[in-house]
């Protein structure tokens, strides 16, 4: 699986695939169909569809195997993660994390676990970074 390469545009459908995939792989589409619809109901047609058209953005590989195709993802899930976030922060805050801490917070959507966790995250940082 690579690690490094263009982020590719994604739709919300195409990444509830991949996420389904991404808990574990190799996949057929019928086993990948069947996850999905302990979420939601999805048409088999459509799921094919979406699963050809990760293909198609280097997103999936797949193998043929006897009478099925088995589907990897060839982007890892922190790897995805890493470029949205990076292109979300970028986008709607100039690059800066500060400004989408504070929206949370100022909404009190912060959990005591989320402020440890990022005291505990700022803590790493000063320590790699001194």
């Amino acid at each position: 699986m690579s690690e490094k390469r263009n982020k590719p545009d994604i739709s919300n459908a195409e990444y509830d695939v991949l996420d389904v995939l991404w808990e574990g792989y190799p996949a057929s589409a019928s086993e990948i169909i069947s996850r999905l619809n302990e979420r939601k109901a999805w048409h088999e047609k459509t799921v094919k569809t979406l699963l050809g058209r990760l293909v198609k953005k280097d997103v999936l590989s797949f193998e043929k195997q006897q009478r099925q195709y088995l589907y990897t993802p060839l982007i890892a899930r922190q790897t995805y993660r890493e470029s949205e976030t990076e292109t979300f922060v970028s986008r709607l805050f100039k690059g800066k994390v500060a400004p989408l801490v504070a929206g949370f917070a100022n909404q009190k959507n912060l959990s005591k676990q989320d402020v440890d966790e990022l005291k505990a995250l700022i803590a790493k940082w000063e320590k790699d970074n001194d």
